[in-house]
């Protein structure tokens, strides 16, 4: 597998890096596939068939200076900050099942080879000592197939958990202490730092390395154009007043 590199340390927002996964699918994914990690500041992510009122916490999120952001893939809304890692899979796929069995076993033969007790799960999450530590979704176009997801390392958890707009029932069944029972983070199961983890999944997973150019960074950011759309964020009718 290759390791997709960016030519500058810039950081970006999350839908750079939407449109980054697009742009790769599209137009250099011919050979082996491809995988990238990658982090954002404060961000609440939800999925393509989503009402961003009865998923995200808005006015939360705009105290607290938390950006909000559509995503093409389907699955349930998710936080990510500078203190996760979100990871990126390109193939040559259209395969659903066995695109994603691929990519779990991927991950969690990486976080076993550290010695983590690490499962995965028919709703697509890995779990670390039987609790949630990624959550990862999926899409494909004609002929490729992307899957991303969350990887929690030292996730700020009151944000995670105040952001998204968890069902009433789920609320009044489990409680906010429950949500925290039933998610881990790495940092408690490893002496790496996250730099270290980063490195490690690269080394693990990659034999090589795509360095991206300032025309495909262009490029990207033309794509990119569709994600920061109003009306793709937001449907035709709840743009915001």
């Amino acid at each position: 597998m290759i390791y997709v590199t960016l030519p500058t340390d810039e950081q970006h927002r999350l839908t750079f890096y939407l449109a980054m996964e697009e742009y790769l699918a599209r137009h250099c994914n011919d050979g082996d596939d491809l995988f990238f990690t990658w982090q954002v500041e404060p961000t609440v992510i939800f999925a393509r068939n989503q009402i961003i009122e009865n998923e995200v916490n808005l006015d939360y999120c705009s105290h607290n200076g938390i950006q909000t952001y559509r995503r093409k893939s389907g699955g349930g809304c998710v936080y990510a900050d500078r203190s996760n890692l979100m990871l990126s899979y390109i193939t040559r796929s259209d395969e659903v099942t066995t695109t994603f069995t691929r990519y779990m076993q991927m991950v969690t033969a990486a976080l076993a080879d550290l010695g983590l007790p690490a499962t995965s799960t028919e709703n697509n999450d890995v779990l670390v000592d039987g609790r949630k530590v990624s959550g990862n979704a999926f899409y494909h176009i004609p002929g490729h197939s992307i899957v991303h997801g969350t990887m929690l390392f030292d996730t700020d958890m009151e944000h995670m958990l105040h952001a998204i707009t968890p069902p009433q029932t789920k609320l009044s069944k489990h409680g906010v202490e429950s949500v925290r029972q039933r998610i881990t983070l790495l940092k408690e199961h490893t002496d790496m730092t996250i730099v270290e983890f980063q490195t490690y999944l690269r080394e693990r997973l990659c034999n090589s390395t795509l360095e991206l150019t300032q025309p495909d960074v262009q490029a990207i950011r033309t794509l990119e154009q569709e994600y920061l759309n109003p009306i793709f964020i937001y449907g035709k009718e709840n743009l915001p007043l």
